[in-house]
């Protein structure tokens, strides 16, 4: 008992022992984790900042803590690596267009150097002819000089030189004046938050950089108020939830005051207003409590507002008939600028840049008169594809895209268009798909899409930048398969730049959408998860599988007859159906268009007769792609629209992607689009349903009908289908002097009148 007892004392004093060694161990380890942050809070919140001037406030509040700061930022400065990736992609396509320049980039504020080591992983730092990192605060330059060091960059250089007269040994710098135009890349991250007299700041940036060939690039925490996020200028540059709370504004304006940080709203007012505005983000911080601390940042991409935007300005007046807008004063009779707009339906017909000799009717041109800078469409690099609108309250209305895919059938509409290349289109966007069809097939020489819901722009404007800088398979997972995991990358790094800037904000807002299933996105993506819910409770989802995989039309037929029909055409289903919340919210189908399909039969008997003739009309699994994609959830590469087939792509990006040049997207209404246009400016238009919309004896109507008539050529026609055998409005274009026919109408359940087949009519009506 004594020997035990012994050994039992003996191993608790070694165990106590141990215990405490590990103790030791883990606070030594707590201590070092920690240590950085001990620091952060004690210099930040505790040592008081006492200097005469921003040098020595910087060097005091720096000193004990500089070789901790890229630690503990790391949370707190959000988005430095979403601008870093921004401009290097916004600064690939400048090269492009200037390969021979001289590249030289100054980070402005850069502190450590955590800047400029992070950008090699988006564009290498070797490719420089020289990176300058130029600050104030000697204890923060002495980490980047090791950092540089241990990289071994000989074309770094580190200045510690104020942001209004630094001087860079740069050809043409004589005399320690500065060369105008003389550097490429600009960048300030959460710098001028902090600069107290930014104004020249600002101006000399605008004087040193390239005039065409520049990038600036811009993080920072921000306030605004809603008086400066209803400006004109700010609807014009696009500025998606900018506005802060009055207690944000506040309470952060007060808080970063402490420290010497400003976050009034006149730096970023100053900065859009001397520099053109590419690309802007507003976001929120949320590192410590999500749901409670948000503090406001912005990532701004822009470039000298001298720059060269003529290309842009004829895109936006001339070819896109431009009502509203920022435009160029000599082409225009102006009204005075003003911050409110007025109605669109009271500003009249368009400017248009007209030869005196022109036989086209003059007339007087009303626009917004808005000095530089202009919009961000104005700025972009690349393509003029977005034409630029003022953000009102019908856009607000549409949280997301109705349509993410089309319905029409576009190999139809070609049996009838006999399109060239001479042909110039007026279409409505929807989700794209079936404008692109056409610019396949025929690579007419404008395409005007057209869609008052900004959602189907963005859809649209990023199907034509992931055909312009994706490869193909990648853009396949995209659309194709509607998954792609990788797509925030693919945003920043290759789509961005091909982008206009509400298009961008969108997408990074929404780029969840490309996680799981694309297709289960905007208002139609209900439909789909509902379609798929109904036959997992009825059991038939391996007949859904069957009747995609089918080979023979006699198979599908049956699968249909046995399996399928009993499920959709149900009365549950039919009574779903026949509602018109979900008829709008998951099907898009409007209240005038349901009346007209019901005043002539039942539900029943319509959805009936869509259906029944689709198993024997084409495999879906060869080509019926249209009810593949909600069966699936997805396409395959045998039976997808024509963007999607490799030849399809391919067709659109040959010769530099000239077929896409057609491409002009308005963000308006059509009558408001086609006030716009000239005189015979169209030789087809493709208006799907859009008529089914109007209530029957609308006026609104037979103003459209007659801008129709005045915007096509002679012999130019409009093609349009209807949920009605005879649509009422017919008649208001033979009123107008159309010559109408029709070209098919479905005869009860036997025989579809296209792949779709979810139309009762389709018709034509010539000049």
């Amino acid at each position: 008992m004594i020997s035990l007892a012994y050994e039992l004392k003996g191993i608790s004093g070694w165990s106590l022992i141990a215990g405490g060694v590990a103790v030791a161990f883990l606070l030594l380890i707590s201590y070092r984790v920690l240590e950085p942050y001990f620091k952060f809070f004690w210099h930040s919140f505790i040592v008081p900042i006492k200097a005469a001037d921003q040098r020595g406030r910087l060097e005091k509040f720096y000193k004990g803590q500089a070789d901790a700061y890229d630690t503990t930022r790391k949370g707190l400065l959000r988005g430095r690596m979403t601008m870093l990736n921004l401009s290097a992609a916004h600064l690939r396509e400048m090269r492009a267009a200037n390969p021979g320049g001289r590249l030289v980039w100054v980070d402005i504020g850069g502190g450590t150097g955590f800047n400029i080591e992070s950008m090699d992983k988006f564009f290498p730092i070797s490719s420089f002819d020289a990176v300058y990192l130029v600050d104030l605060c000697e204890p923060l330059l002495e980490v980047a000089r090791k950092r540089f060091a241990r990289r071994g960059w000989k074309n770094v250089h580190v200045i510690c030189a104020d942001a209004a007269s630094f001087i860079l040994p740069e050809p043409g710098w004589v005399g320690g004046r500065e060369a105008k135009g003389s550097i490429s890349f600009v960048t300030l991250s959460y710098s001028l938050s902090m600069i107290p007299n930014f104004y020249p700041v600002l101006d000399r940036i605008s004087h040193l950089l390239h005039p065409q060939h520049g990038i600036f690039g811009v993080v920072d925490f921000y306030t605004a108020g809603r008086s400066s996020s209803q400006t004109l200028h700010e609807r014009a540059i696009g500025g998606h939830g900018k506005e802060c709370g009055w207690i944000s504004r506040w309470f952060w304006q007060i808080w970063f005051d402490f420290d010497h940080v400003s976050l009034g709203p006149q730096r970023r007012d100053y900065l859009e207003y001397k520099f053109g505005t590419i690309k802007s983000y507003n976001g929120r911080n949320r590192f410590v409590l999500p749901f409670i601390v948000r503090i406001p940042y912005y990532i701004w991409i822009g470039r000298c507002r001298t720059a060269d935007v003529s290309r842009f300005v004829h895109a936006f007046e001339v070819e896109g008939g431009n009502t509203i807008g920022n435009t160029t004063p000599h082409a225009l009779k102006a009204i005075k600028a003003q911050d409110d707009l007025p109605d669109f339906n009271d500003l009249g017909e368009s400017a248009l840049v007209m030869s005196p000799a022109s036989n086209i009717r003059d007339r007087d041109a009303v626009v917004i008169d808005v000095s530089p800078p202009l919009s961000t469409f104005h700025y972009a690099i690349r393509n003029p594809w977005r034409l630029p609108y003022y953000e009102q309250k019908i856009h607000k209305e549409f949280r997301s895209f109705i349509y993410a895919f089309t319905w029409e059938d576009p190999a139809e509409d070609m049996k009838h268009l006999d399109l060239g290349r001479e042909d110039s289109m007026f279409v409505i966007t929807s989700a794209g798909d079936n404008a692109l069809h056409y610019a396949i097939a025929a690579q007419p020489k404008r395409i005007h899409c057209v869609d008052v819901n900004p959602c189907q722009g963005h859809l649209f404007e990023l199907k034509l930048a992931g055909i312009q800088g994706l490869i193909y398979d990648e853009f396949f997972s995209m659309f194709g398969e509607g998954r792609q995991p990788n797509f925030r990358h693919l945003l920043d790094a290759k789509l961005s730049p091909l982008l206009s800037s509400l298009c961008y904000q969108f997408w990074r807002i929404n780029s969840h959408m490309f996680k799981e299933s694309f297709y289960k996105s905007g208002y139609s993506g209900w439909a789909l998860r509902l379609a798929q819910w109904i036959f997992k409770l009825a059991g038939v989802s391996e007949d859904v599988r069957l009747l995609c995989e089918a080979g023979s039309i006699p198979e599908q037929e049956r699968i249909w007859r046995e399996a399928i029909r009993p499920v959709l055409l149900n009365s549950v289903v039919v009574a779903l159906l026949k509602n018109p919340v979900f008829c709008w919210n998951a099907l898009g189908v409007p209240l005038n268009q349901r009346k007209m399909f019901l005043d002539e039969g039942s539900a029943y008997d319509f959805v009936k007769d869509t259906f029944d003739p689709i198993p024997s009309t084409a495999l879906l699994r060869d080509g019926a792609y249209h009810y593949l994609l909600p069966l699936l959830g997805k396409y395959t590469h045998n039976s997808c629209p024509a963007y999607l087939t490799r030849q399809g792509f391919d067709a659109l990006r040959a010769n530099n992607c000239e077929a896409m040049d057609a491409f002009r997207l308005h963000t308006d209404s059509i009558i408001n689009v086609l006030r716009g246009l000239p005189e015979a400016a169209i030789t087809r238009a493709v208006i799907m349903d859009h008529l089914d919309w109007f209530t029957e004896g609308s006026p609104e109507l037979d103003d459209e009908v007659a801008n129709f008539y005045r915007v096509l050529s002679k012999g130019g026609f409009v093609l349009l289908r209807s949920a009605a055998k005879q649509p009422w409005y017919m008649q208001n274009f033979s009123k107008a002097g159309f010559k109408v026919s029709c070209i098919s109408v479905r005869q009860g359940n036997k025989v579809a009148i296209d792949r779709v087949n979810m139309y009762a009519s389709f018709w034509k009506a010539e000049k």
